[in-house]
């Protein structure tokens, strides 16, 4: 479907005749950050923006995979009523552009040189149809690791380097009273997981060739299988009061000593610093075991939904532009623990953590290494991986044994294309 929206919205329309503060220039931003680390970098762009005298009207919708928030613009595009902009992930971006509903970037992005900073692995989201349709915010990456550093000194355990090695550490904490492995238990977080657990199992190229290219013999052979055994220990590791918590509290077990892994993408150090806990001396950051040298990634973007009125069109140049700018590129990612969607921004503003992510994904990129996260929408359609998402789910839940789940993958992928 193709529709051109005015530029107020309903929302925006209610608010300025009862409270007289929308504004000339004003964005609706539908978006999920929503947790304290997410919060405080989001208030970056706010701020950002508020200098521009862009108007601001938030609408937050919680669910840390996006899911929740999808389902509300659904709703909101088939009414006639589409926010400004709206935070999105990978595929995400490439369906609404084909239904004619995003719009055009190309002019801001060609006056500040987009194409020659933004690495092809994003701009292949960025964009569609050869056009800007959104603004990247960020690389994050899913395959880490988070640990509280004064219970694995208290322990005795070093930071594991294999597998064994991880799950002998997980071992050891749970012998000490603690949860080996903070985690909450809704699928998206599951699949994100599973990202790092496929990796260490068969590294970039197994990935690829099931998670991405969707081959049937990876999808459902003994490396998979190794797969979801491996996914069966983390799940052994978990606490009984797994189920439906959220992320940011599964990270908050981490931080307050309660447990001593997580795994979780990088957004999770947002948390960490938030909380005033410092990299190297509080916390660890290291990637799933295993799965060194191969980075798992994903980028928060701002997709633009298409304006009739150039006053509109005019704030999301701005803001696509304010986004953009090294300086914020700075401010935000140092708050949400990614690393900038810019290959020219100076590391030195950035933690360890952070300076050790920009480290691997350049190196990633140039290996060959850097695969699109399944788990965060980069490597297939929202439907592919809602199916991945049904079997990793269930397998972790005990409905099927390894080589049940790795059979039912199969199935379930060839059902969804």
């Amino acid at each position: 479907m193709r529709n051109t929206f005015g530029k107020t919205t309903a929302m925006a329309a209610v608010l300025a005749a009862t409270t007289g503060m929308a504004q000339a220039e004003d964005v609706e931003v539908l978006h999920w950050w929503t947790s304290g680390g997410e919060a405080a970098a989001l208030s970056v762009l706010k701020q950002n923006l508020e200098t521009e005298e862009i108007g601001w009207i938030d609408m937050p919708v919680a669910g840390g995979g996006g899911e929740a928030a999808m389902t509300t613009l659904r709703a909101r595009v088939t009414s006639g009523d589409a926010p400004t902009a709206v935070q999105m992930l990978g595929f995400d971006i490439q369906d609404w552009a084909a239904e004619g509903v995003l719009g055009n970037l190309n002019d801001v992005a060609e006056a500040e040189g987009w194409d020659a900073v933004v690495p092809e692995a994003l701009q292949a989201f960025s964009k569609y149809d050869g056009n800007w349709v959104a603004a990247p915010v960020n690389v994050h990456s899913s395959n880490w690791v988070w640990a509280n550093k004064a219970v694995l000194d208290e322990l005795g355990i070093e930071e594991p380097k294999t597998w064994e090695e991880f799950v002998a550490a997980l071992q050891a904490a749970k012998d000490a009273g603690k949860t080996g492995l903070a985690h909450g238990g809704q699928p998206w977080q599951e699949a994100t997981i599973f990202d790092g657990v496929v990796l260490s199992v068969g590294g970039p190229e197994f990935y690829r060739a099931a998670l991405i290219d969707l081959d049937a013999e990876a999808l459902g052979g003994e490396q998979m299988v190794e797969a979801f055994n491996r996914m069966g220990t983390l799940r052994s590791f978990v606490d009984d009061n797994f189920s439906g918590r959220d992320w940011n509290l599964a990270s908050a077990m981490v931080i307050n000593g309660d447990a001593a892994f997580q795994i979780m993408g990088d957004w999770a150090k947002g948390e960490f610093v938030n909380a005033g806990k410092v990299p190297g001396e509080d916390f660890l950051c290291f990637r799933v075991p295993g799965s060194d040298g191969a980075v798992s990634f994903l980028s928060d973007q701002f997709a633009m939904f298409a304006q009739g009125d150039d006053a509109a069109k005019e704030a999301q140049a701005k803001m696509a532009s304010a986004i953009m700018s090294p300086e914020f590129q700075i401010a935000f990612n140092t708050v949400k623990g990614s690393v900038p969607s810019r290959t020219d921004v100076d590391a030195s503003p950035f933690d360890s953590c952070a300076q050790k992510g920009m480290e691997q994904l350049a190196a990633a990129s140039e290996s060959g290494s850097l695969v699109g996260s399944m788990g965060h929408g980069h490597a297939n359609r929202a439907a592919v991986k809602n199916a991945m998402y049904d079997v990793i789910t269930a397998h972790f839940n005990g409905e099927f044994t390894a080589e049940e789940a790795a059979d039912e993958l199969v199935n379930a992928v060839e059902a969804a294309q």
